[in-house]
Parts: C-alpha cells; sequence; structure tokens
C-alpha cells in the first residue's frame, strides 16, 4: 500500500497495537511505522515472539511494553489495535480460561482506555464467530452456528462476547468502535508451532513428513496472505467513523484442505504424503467470506495468489527451521 507524501503528518500518531509481537501484530506494527506512526506494542508473549518485533527494536518510533490486557492498562495514545488473543486451537486451548479472559476482559480494558481518551480503537474478531456455518458463504449479517460449550467456544464465544461489548460501549459511551472479522491469514512468522493448517503443512512437508489432514479433506478454507490483511485493517481503521463494522476481511478464493496440502507437497517438492485422521469436535466444514461490504466501503480486495503467498511463507520456514 503506497503512501503519498503529504498524509504522513495526517498519520503521523501514536498507535496501541495488543498482542503485537504476534504474527499478525508484528506486520501490523512494521506497516504502521513505515506509514509515519509511532507504536507501543504491548504484548504478554504467550503465544507472540520477541523474534517477531527484534529488528524494530532500534527504531527510536517504536515501544514494546510487557503486559497482559486482562489488567488496565493507562497509557496515553491516539488509536487502538486490539489483536491480543491467541487465536489458534493448540494455544487457546491450552488455557481456556485464560482465553476467554483475555477476549472479554482484554476488551473492557481496552474500550476502557478508548473511553477515557475519547479515540477510536479497532477490535481483530474472527471468522470463528460463525462458528461451522449454516450459510455459504458467510455475510457478515450471518449470526452464526456455535457450540457455547464445545472445545473451540474459549475463542469463538470470547469473540463474540467483545464483538457484543464493543457495540455496546459504542451505543452506550459513544465509543468510536472499528469491528473487522478475519478469515484465515496466513505467511511470515507464523509459529511453526501454531497448528494451523498452514504452517502445519510446510513444517511437515519441509521435513518430509506425513501432512496431516484431519477429516476426508474436501472441508474448504479460504487464504489470506497477511501484506493483503494488514492492508485491508489499516484501511478500516482510517475508514469514516460511521463504519462501526463488522467488515469481513479474508480471501474469497476458496480451496480444499486437500489442495492445499498438494499445493504445499509440490512446491517444496516434498516425499510427504497424506495421513488423514479423525475431525475434531466442532471444526468447520466450510469457511469463506463475503467481502462486498469491505470492496465497497474500504476499496479493499486481497490481491495476492495462494500461490505467491505460499512460496513467501515457505522461504520464510526454510530459514527459520535451519535454526531449530
Amino acid at each position: 500500500m503506497e503512501i503519498a507524501p503529504q498524509e504522513v503528518d495526517v498519520l503521523n500518531k501514536r498507535v496501541l497495537v495488543t498482542g503485537g509481537s504476534g504474527f499478525l501484530g508484528s506486520h501490523l506494527c512494521e506497516q504502521l511505522l513505515a506509514q509515519g506512526s509511532e507504536v507501543l506494542c504491548v504484548d504478554n508473549f504467550f503465544t507472540g515472539r520477541r523474534q517477531n518485533i527484534t529488528h524494530l527494536l532500534e527504531n527510536k518510533s517504536f515501544e514494546l511494553l510487557r503486559h497482559d490486557i486482562t489488567f488496565p492498562l493507562y497509557v496515553e495514545v491516539d488509536e487502538v489495535y486490539n489483536l491480543a488473543c491467541p487465536a489458534s486451537p493448540v494455544h487457546y486451548q491450552f488455557d481456556p480460561v485464560q482465553t476467554t479472559k483475555t477476549s472479554v476482559m482484554g476488551a473492557i480494558n481496552m474500550l476502557g482506555l478508548a473511553k477515557r481518551l475519547k479515540i477510536k480503537i479497532l477490535q481483530a474478531s474472527t471468522s470463528e464467530v460463525y462458528g461451522d456455518p449454516e450459510i455459504h458463504p458467510q455475510p457478515e449479517s450471518y449470526r452464526g452456528n456455535v457450540n457455547p460449550i464445545g472445545p473451540r467456544a474459549c475463542y469463538d464465544e470470547g469473540k463474540r462476547c467483545a464483538e457484543t461489548l464493543f457495540f455496546d460501549y459504542y451505543r452506550q459511551h459513544n465509543v468510536k468502535i472499528k469491528v473487522i472479522r478475519i478469515f484465515n491469514t496466513y505467511g511470515p512468522r507464523m509459529h511453526p508451532n501454531d497448528g494451523r493448517v498452514v504452517s502445519n503443512f510446510i513444517v511437515q512437508a519441509l521435513r518430509n513428513q506425513n501432512i496431516t489432514i484431519y477429516g476426508d479433506g474436501r472441508q474448504t478454507r479460504s487464504f489470506c496472505y497477511v501484506d493483503d490483511l494488514i492492508h485491508g485493517m489499516i484501511a478500516m481503521m482510517r475508514s469514516d467513523d460511521a463504519l462501526t463494522g463488522p467488515v469481513n476481511l479474508g480471501n474469497p478464493s476458496e480451496f480444499t484442505i486437500r489442495e492445499l496440502a498438494e499445493k504445499v507437497i509440490a512446491l517444496t517438492n516434498s516425499r510427504s504424503s497424506i495421513d488423514y485422521r479423525p475431525l475434531p469436535q466442532d471444526d468447520p466444514m466450510q469457511r469463506k467470506p463475503i467481502i462486498d461490504l469491505a470492496q465497497q466501503k474500504l476499496g479493499w480486495s486481497p490481491t495476492i495468489h495462494l500461490d505467491e503467498g505460499l512460496i513467501k511463507t515457505i522461504d520464510y520456514f526454510e530459514s527459520l527451521l535451519k535454526t531449530y
């Protein structure tokens, strides 16, 4: 995303990014700095990694604060991007109570900060609020099909409750809110052991291990490259205050899990074969966004094809695995 020189002064804000050392957060911090903002990166390093933001530490416009947003935070900033929360099943099911607390209490604390400072706040919600959808593809108007007592509920329902809080603060306290629902995103700086399908497949293929597919491989996902997602996120924050969302951000190109595995094997020249295992409880069979709202209101559409993004992600993991 190019930025005109005359816009830099407008964008020279002090921006808080919670979860800023995570996969998405680190890319967001990097892009905000490149566009002239000062960035306060807040993370408790439960899933975020310091190496994701090491290259930013010498930047005088970047500040790192270790903090858990389930506790209040008293800082002075101009905008808040609330990304803090473990986002992969392996991580969010490790401590499900803490996952729910991060989504709910974290939202309350960050909304309280935005209310006090009278600033804009963006919530990184998720396509998981749609659960295992009975409507395909998924528009923002769809209310979802979520099991509130299943093993994924700590994340799914935590994010749904966070959205509730955002809109209640908007209606009750006039807080300027932005809510996006992020669909499957991939790219460099994904955690190699996060259990997500792209990172799993690439790591297994590079090691010539069998690629694990849960279910028969016919379930579908749509994969958005991280650079596209970050551009959409920033566009949403900078949109007119009347656009609160929720707005779907994702790539509507749909692939089966088996197709993804075959692409990864081909792109890595791997000797891996495919190992089919039982599908976990409540794992969605279909996931594809309708992005008409993002296209119309933000002028945003993903531009990076899956093959191009996979090559960049494979290159990252090849370098990373050499250090393990």
